[in-house]
């Protein structure tokens, strides 16, 4: 079992959730995240005058999902969040040790 972490522009969310729902995933979790990587911030403009923001606004999705999906699930958030501009974000694979879904008891993949 792997967790996918993905790092994108909030307005590609829909994008990503709706390419993950076509491949079968049933559950993922979505966080407000700020930071920043090679783009350092950027300039905004409020209200006519120029500022700069050095934490940029990001989504963040996780999704655990078994090991043979992981090729198909990386390929539909790459191409879903990409705009081919900076800041596209990044994707992190991760190995999941266990599961167990609170409701059931259920284990392993059978929780996922």
């Amino acid at each position: 079992m792997k967790l996918i972490t993905a790092i994108i522009k909030p307005f590609k969310l829909d994008d990503v959730r709706e390419a993950l729902t076509q491949l079968g995933i049933q559950g993922l979790t979505i966080s407000e995240v700020r930071g920043f990587g090679r783009q350092k911030g950027q300039t905004e403009i409020y209200r006519g005058a120029e500022y700069y923001v050095s934490l940029v606004a990001k989504v963040k999705i996780e999704v655990a999902i078994s090991d043979s999906l992981v090729p198909e699930v990386l390929e539909a958030i790459t191409n879903a969040a990409r705009t081919g501009r900076i800041g596209d974000g990044k994707i992190m694979v991760t190995p999941l040790e266990h599961i167990i879904r609170i409701r059931t008891g259920e284990s392993g993949e059978g929780a996922l």
